[in-house]
């Protein structure tokens, strides 16, 4: 760790009086509630939410050259390069103002999560995860929306292979570190925001309390 002190001198320009964002990378499967209680956090503590999936979607809707590229791998069935999501996060880190952010859906896998942080050098304060049975979020799914043509059981269980296969070793990776903060995402969201809450608070606010 002694190293820490050498960095202004390899970097003398303004990027060493920045203070480095604080970003809590949200995980969970398909109907695990990960996006109410995201909406909670912010309105609670202050976080600004990044979705990968919606600014992937923005920048597909704003017609740039970019989008037009997300786009068409997209419809190959092509996965987006980790570097093309890891530059709209950034970008919408610098242009929020603010300096605490929940990313949501990403890292997807691996590969995501090592080139997050070889590109931003931003290791997460931690990973909120949110832990749900298939059989619950299933239910859930299938109770929410009539609407969405990719919410039918075969495609639910596929988006959960997929979320198992993927997202799982992102968490054991941080969890190895002591890195993850777990929530039973199948209790009644009320409750889910509680033990939010508790991961959120300060210790010497809950000291206080």
């Amino acid at each position: 760790m002694g190293t820490v002190v050498e960095t202004p001198v390899k970097e003398a320009d303004a990027t060493v009086t920045v203070k480095k964002p604080t970003v809590v990378f949200v995980l969970g499967g398909p109907g695990s509630g990960k996006g109410t209680q995201c909406a909670n956090i912010v309105e609670h503590f202050g976080y600004t939410h990044l979705s990968a999936g919606d600014l992937l979607r923005a920048e597909i809707k704003s017609g740039s050259e970019n989008g037009t590229m997300i786009q068409n791998m997209i419809k190959e069935g092509k996965i987006v390069p980790s570097e093309v999501t890891i530059k709209l996060l950034q970008k919408a880190m610098e242009e929020s103002g603010n300096d605490k952010f929940l990313i949501d859906g990403f890292p997807r896998n691996e590969e995501n999560r090592a080139a997050f942080e070889a590109v931003t050098k931003i290791e997460p304060e931690f990973v909120l995860f949110f832990d749900c049975s298939e059989e619950e979020m299933e239910r859930r799914i299938l109770n929410r929306n009539q609407g969405r043509e990719d919410d039918n059981v075969e495609t639910i269980r596929k988006r959960f292979k997929v979320f198992l296969e993927s997202s799982l070793p992102v968490v054991q990776y941080y969890e190895a570190k002591g890195k993850v903060r777990k929530i039973d995402a199948a209790k009644p969201v009320a409750e889910v925001f509680d033990a939010v809450k508790a991961v959120f608070t300060p210790k010497d606010e809950k000291a206080a309390a």
